[in-house]
């Protein structure tokens, strides 16, 4: 069994600590875990581990955002691989700030890498990991805030979420997107609702 995770993001030192990266930092996390590194190939950074008796190609798009469907449907093509064993790693302002949502398959939701993902393959099917960052931006700057830095307090928020992301991967890739979504979804809503609780009683 082969899957490619694809982690979405745009290439340079610049862009490396921004939100619009959090699928470059979850590939990142997963390769420094597994003393892994990336390599330059056509339209992507790559790099391959096992799981479980599974192949993992772990995908960094070099096509900038995008044109993620760019390197999408190279690899899918090159490597074989059907649209359901694929995990498109994405950042989401429609989420709270590091709330995780695994989804079968969905719209582009303003996102242009999804965007492009979904013009190029012909189809929104197939499995996608959002990553919430949050909307904490004046109207009008978006773009600013999707491509601005983490600020130290986010940070704190997203580092354990980012390891929460890598072990939906391994669920994902070990006994599917399904059972992945009831078993982590309903833990995140837990989590979440135990936050607002201790909140409330601050």
């Amino acid at each position: 069994m082969k899957y490619l995770i694809f982690g979405l993001g745009n290439i340079g030192e610049k862009y490396q600590n921004t939100r619009h990266n959090i699928g470059f930092s979850v590939l990142d996390r997963l390769a420094e875990k597994h003393n892994l590194d990336f390599n330059i190939d056509r339209h992507a950074a790559i790099s391959e581990m096992k799981y479980k008796g599974r192949i993992l190609k772990l995908i960094k798009p070099t096509t900038l955002m995008n044109l993620s469907g760019k390197a999408v449907t190279y690899w899918m093509i090159k490597e074989k691989v059907h649209p359901n064993n694929i995990l498109v790693i994405v950042d989401d302002i429609a989420l709270p700030l590091g709330e995780l949502r695994m989804r079968t398959k969905g719209g582009d939701g303003g996102h242009n890498g999804l965007a492009d993902i979904n013009q190029r393959l012909g189809t929104t099917n197939f499995p996608r990991l959002r990553f919430g960052i949050g909307d904490c931006y004046v109207k009008g700057y978006q773009s600013s805030f999707v491509l601005g830095e983490w600020t130290s307090e986010e940070k704190d928020i997203i580092l354990p979420k980012i390891d929460r992301a890598i072990e939906m991967i391994y669920s994902f890739v070990s006994i599917g997107i399904e059972l992945t979504m009831t078993n982590f979804h309903k833990n995140e809503k837990n989590t979440a609702n135990k936050t607002k609780k201790q909140e409330d009683l601050e």
